[in-house]
C-alpha cells in the first residue's frame, strides 16, 4: 500500500484524537513500515532470496489505569476506528494501576540518508560481493586441502515510522540498515569447527567497502583461525586463572548479564513468564557491585550503530544510559510505564520491533566503557592464563546471574605471550563475580551486530554488542 507523507501523518494523528474522543486518558499511535530484502548463499551458490514489506499501525490507550495495545495493517479510518475501540474495550475489562511518566515531548524529523542506498545496488553486484567473500574463505581452506562449508547472509532494510501521542509528540524517523552474517565451517579428519561473525550498521552499502568492516580480511582471519583450531589446538587447562576476554565475548557478557539484567520490566517481574527476571532489585540504585574500572553503557545515539535511534517508541529523546558507573549501579532501562512505577524518568528505552508489537524496555548498543591499556599491556604480567578471543556457545539463567561461555577461538597466555590455541575453554562465573573480577580494560572498542530477542509475542531488535578487551 502506498501512502504519501501527509496521509502517513494524518492517519496516526487521527488514531490518537479518536482514542481521546472515545474516553482514553492517554493514547499513542505508531505508524510503521519495515521494508527489507535478503540474500542467502551457501558454498558460493544462492540458497534463497527473500523480501518483506510490513506496514501498519499500533495503538496504545490508557483507560481506568489499564494499558491496552491493538494493531492493524488496514490503513483506512474506519478500520483504525475499529482498532481503537478494540484497544479501549480491552482496557476497560480490567481495573489497573498503570501510570505513564511525565516527559518532555518533541516534534522532530530524523531522516538518515545512506551514502550508497543498498536498494539502488543491483542484485548482481550484491551477489558478486558475496561470492568474493566466499572465494576468500574457500581459498584459505584449499591451501590446507581442507573441506569447508561457507554460509553468508546479506540483508538490507529501511524503517519508516511516525509516532504521535496525546502529550504532543510528533516524531518521524527513517533509518536504513545493512547487515552481513558469515559462518565458516572447516572439516578435518572427522572433526568440524566453525566460527561466525556479524556486522551491521544504520547506514548504506558504503559500509561493505569500509575499513570498519574489513570484510575480506576478517573472513581470511576467521578461516585461518579454524585451521589452527583443527590442526594445532590443545586441551584447555582447568582451574582458577587469569582470563582476557575479546570484544565479542565481553560484548556478549555486557549484553546478557548487564543489559538484560537492567531492563526495568524484568526487575519488577512483568517479563517473568516471558523472558525471565533479574537478580537486580529496584532498590539497587547506588549499590556498589563492581570494581571501579567497570562502567557499562547503553547508547542508542552512537552514529551509524546497528541499534541507532534518536527517539524511542514512546517519543522520548534518547541519550547514553550509564547502567553501571565506576562500579556502582547508576540507572535502569525504562519505558514510561516502568519509570512511573519506579518513581523516576524514562531512559528512552521503549522499543518495538514492528507496528504490531508493543514498546517494552530494550537495549540498543550495550558495551563496557574502554580503559587505557593496550592489549599487550593486558597480557604482559599474566604468568599463566587464557585469552578467549571468540565464543561458540553461551548460556545464562533467567535471572541473568549464572553464566557459562564456551570459546571457539582461545589461546594460552604464558609469561605475557600468546601461545598455542586451545579447544573449548569453558568460562563459568556469576554476574557479580564477573563484575568484581575485572581489573583492566583496553583502549579500543569493537562492535558486532546482533538481534536481541525478548517478549511474547517475540520481538527481535537490532543492537550492537561489544566493548574492549
Amino acid at each position: 500500500m502506498h501512502l504519501d507523507i501527509k496521509q502517513f501523518f494524518d492517519l496516526a494523528e487521527f488514531a490518537v484524537n479518536y482514542a481521546l474522543e472515545q474516553g482514553a486518558k492517554w493514547a499513542e499511535a505508531r505508524l510503521q513500515r519495515d521494508y527489507s530484502r535478503d540474500i542467502f548463499m551457501r558454498n558460493g551458490n544462492i540458497d534463497a532470496i527473500g523480501f518483506s514489506d510490513e506496514f501498519g499501525i499500533g495503538i496504545r490507550v490508557l483507560v481506568n489505569g489499564s494499558l491496552s495495545f491493538a494493531s492493524t495493517d488496514k490503513l483506512d479510518k474506519e478500520t483504525i476506528k475499529t482498532t481503537v475501540k478494540q484497544a479501549i474495550k480491552m482496557a476497560r475489562a480490567f481495573k489497573g494501576d498503570v501510570k505513564i511518566s511525565e516527559e518532555k515531548m518533541w516534534e522532530d524529523h530524523v531522516i538518515i540518508r545512506p551514502k550508497k542506498d543498498p536498494f539502488d545496488i543491483s542484485e548482481g553486484d550484491k551477489i558478486a560481493f558475496m561470492k568474493q567473500i566466499d572465494t576468500t574463505a574457500l581459498d584459505i581452506f584449499k591451501t590446507k586441502k581442507m573441506q569447508s562449508i561457507r554460509t553468508i547472509g546479506l540483508s538490507w532494510w529501511r524503517t519508516e515510522k511516525y509516532y504521535v501521542n496525546s502529550d504532543g509528540a510528533k516524531i518521524f524517523q527513517v533509518i536504513p540498515r545493512i547487515h552481513i552474517f558469515v559462518r565458516l565451517v572447516g572439516l578435518h579428519m572427522g572433526q568440524a569447527e566453525d566460527i561466525s561473525f556479524s556486522l551491521g550498521n544504520a547506514a548504506g552499502w558504503e559500509k561493505t567497502e569500509s575499513k570498519e568492516w574489513r570484510i575480506f580480511e576478517r573472513t581470511q582471519e576467521h578461516a585461518e583461525a579454524i585451521i589452527k583450531i583443527l590442526t594445532e589446538a590443545k586441551k584447555c587447562p582447568e582451574g582458577k586463572m587469569d582470563v582476557v576476554l575479546g570484544p565479542s565475548v565481553s560484548g556478549l557478557a555486557a549484553h546478557e548479564a548487564a543489559g538484560h539484567g537492567y531492563e526495568a520490566d524484568r526487575i519488577w517481574g512483568r517479563e517473568g513468564a516471558q523472558a525471565g527476571e533479574s537478580w537486580i532489585r529496584p532498590d539497587f540504585i547506588g549499590k556498589k557491585v563492581a570494581n571501579d574500572v567497570v562502567t557499562v553503557i547503553d547508547d542508542p545515539t552512537l552514529p551509524e550503530s546497528y541499534g541507532f535511534y534518536l527517539y524511542d517508541d514512546e517519543g522520548v529523546k534518547a541519550r547514553p544510559r550509564y547502567l553501571i558507573k565506576n562500579g556502582v549501579i547508576n540507572e535502569f532501562l525504562h519505558n514510561r510505564e516502568s519509570a512511573a512505577r519506579f518513581g523516576t524518568k524514562s531512559t528512552a528505552a521503549a522499543r518495538a520491533s514492528a507496528y504490531n508489537r508493543e514498546p517494552i524496555p530494550r537495549m540498543a548498543n550495550t558495551f563496557w566503557a574502554p580503559g587505557d591499556y593496550t592489549f599487550e599491556e593486558l597480557i604482559e604480567d599474566i604468568k599463566f592464563g587464557i585469552y578467549i578471543k571468540g565464543f561458540g556457545e553461551w548460556n545464562i539463567d533467567d535471572r541473568r546471574y549464572n553464566s557459562i561461555f564456551v570459546s571457539k577461538e582461545a589461546y594460552l597466555i604464558v609469561n605475557g605471550e600468546l601461545k598455542e590455541p586451545i579447544k573449548y575453554a569453558v568460562f563459568e562465573i556469576t554476574t557479580p563475580a564477573l563484575y568484581q573480577s575485572i581489573d583492566a580494560m583496553s583502549k579500543h572498542l569493537e562492535f558486532e551486530a546482533a538481534t536481541c530477542g525478548k517478549g511474547d509475542p517475540g520481538q527481535g531488535v537490532p543492537v550492537f554488542t561489544g566493548g574492549p578487551h
